[in-house]
C-alpha cells in the first residue's frame, strides 16, 4: 500500500474546480493505496483526514496524527492554476525527494503559458493562431493590434493558466475593457486572431502500451467562446466522440500525441484544437485538465470504456516505473 497525496485547491479562480477533481479522483482512486488530499491555500496547507483539517508543513512535507508524521510516497498534482499547473509545485516536491505523476517543472511551466507554448509549438511546424503579447497594460495600442489580427480577436491572460478573464473582441470599443479583465487574471495577456472552425479536444496519456490519445470531444458552447460558464456551469454541449471525419480525427490525435512527446508531459493532458478547413490548429495544451463529474476527461474514458479506477491504476504504474 502506498499513501498518495492529491494536491487542489491553489491560488486561481478555479480553486473549487479543482477541489472537485481531486474528490472524483480520490473516490475512484483504485484500491490497496491510502488517498488523502493536501488543500493548497497561501496562508495554509491542509489535509483532510477522518472528517477533519489538520496542518500540512511545506517542511517536512508531511502532516502529524496520532503524533507520528505522516509523508505521501507518491503525489499527484491536481492544481488547476497557480502553483500546480505551472510547475512550482512539483519542482518543490523534486527537491523534498517525493516521486509524483504529473508532467516536471519545465514542461508544465511551457505548457502553462498560452502564448509561450504556442510559439514552441510553432516552431516545430504545428499551427497556431496569430497572435500578439502584452507584458503591460501600457502596451496596449488598438489600432496596431486591430491592423494585425482583426476583429473579432480573443484577449486572454497568458499565465493565469484559467478560465476566467477571457473575452471575444468584436468592437474596438472593447478592447480596453477585455485587456483590463485579462490583467486581473495574470501578468501577461495575449490577443489571438479568431479562428471559425470546429472546436475539438483530444485526452492524452501515457499508458502501458506507449502514449495513448482518447476519443475526441467536440465543443458547441451556447456562450460566445468555451468560457467558465460553458465549462463548468452547463453552457455548452460536449459531444464524444466529436463528430468529425475519421480523417480530421486521426490528424488532431496524431498531433495531439505529437506535442504530448515534443513537450515531454506525463500522466494526462488535454490539448484543444480549432479545426479550421479541416486543417487543427491548436488552442492550448492543459497538463491538469479538470476531472470533475461535469469534465471533459472523464467523458472521454467513458467512451472510450476505461472506468477512471483502472485509468488511474495505469498511470500509477506507467509514471512510478518511469522515474
Amino acid at each position: 500500500m502506498k499513501k498518495i497525496a492529491i494536491f487542489c485547491g491553489g491560488y486561481s479562480s478555479e480553486w473549487e474546480i479543482s477541489l472537485k477533481s481531486a474528490q472524483t479522483i480520490a473516490e475512484n482512486f483504485p484500491s490497496g493505496h491510502e488517498v488523502f488530499k493536501v488543500i493548497v491555500q497561501k496562508d495554509l496547507w491542509q489535509v483532510e483526514v477522518n472528517g477533519k483539517r489538520v496542518p500540512f508543513s511545506i517542511d517536512t512535507m508531511g502532516y502529524t496524527l496520532n503524533d507520528s508524521l505522516v509523508v505521501p510516497d507518491a503525489a499527484i498534482v491536481y492544481i488547476h492554476g497557480d502553483p500546480g499547473e505551472n510547475g512550482k509545485l512539483q519542482a518543490l516536491l523534486e527537491m523534498k525527494g517525493i516521486p509524483y505523476l504529473n508532467s516536471g517543472p519545465l514542461a508544465s511551466s511551457l505548457s502553462f503559458d498560452k502564448w509561450y507554448c504556442n510559439q514552441f509549438l510553432k516552431g516545430f511546424g504545428i499551427k497556431v493562431a496569430e497572435s500578439v503579447l502584452l507584458t503591460n497594460f501600457e502596451e496596449l495600442n488598438a489600432d496596431e493590434l486591430i491592423k494585425k489580427l482583426e476583429i473579432p480577436m480573443f484577449v486572454k491572460p497568458a499565465d493565469s493558466g484559467s478560465s476566467f478573464g477571457i473575452s471575444k473582441v468584436k468592437t474596438r470599443e472593447e478592447l480596453v475593457p477585455a485587456f483590463e479583465k485579462a490583467f486581473a487574471e495574470g501578468g501577461t495577456v495575449v490577443a489571438e486572431a479568431f479562428l471559425d472552425g470546429t472546436e475539438v479536444t483530444c485526452g492524452v496519456y501515457r499508458g502501458r502500451d506507449g502514449v495513448y490519445a482518447l476519443p475526441l470531444t467536440e465543443i458547441a458552447s451556447e456562450n460566445e467562446f468555451f468560457d467558465y460558464e460553458a465549462k463548468y456551469l452547463g453552457k455548452s454541449s460536449e459531444i464524444t466522440p466529436a463528430r468529425v471525419s475519421d480523417e480530421i480525427r486521426k490528424e488532431v490525435q496524431k498531433q495531439a500525441k505529437y506535442i504530448y512527446q515534443l513537450l515531454n508531459l506525463r500522466s494526462v493532458a488535454r490539448i484543444d484544437f480549432m479545426v479550421v478547413n479541416g486543417v487543427p490548429y491548436v488552442i492550448e495544451v492543459n497538463t491538469t485538465p479538470g476531472f470533475s463529474p461535469a469534465s471533459i476527461v472523464p467523458q472521454m474514458l467513458a467512451c472510450d470504456g476505461i472506468s477512471i479506477s483502472d485509468f488511474w491504476a495505469e498511470i500509477l504504474e506507467v509514471e512510478l516505473l518511469n522515474r
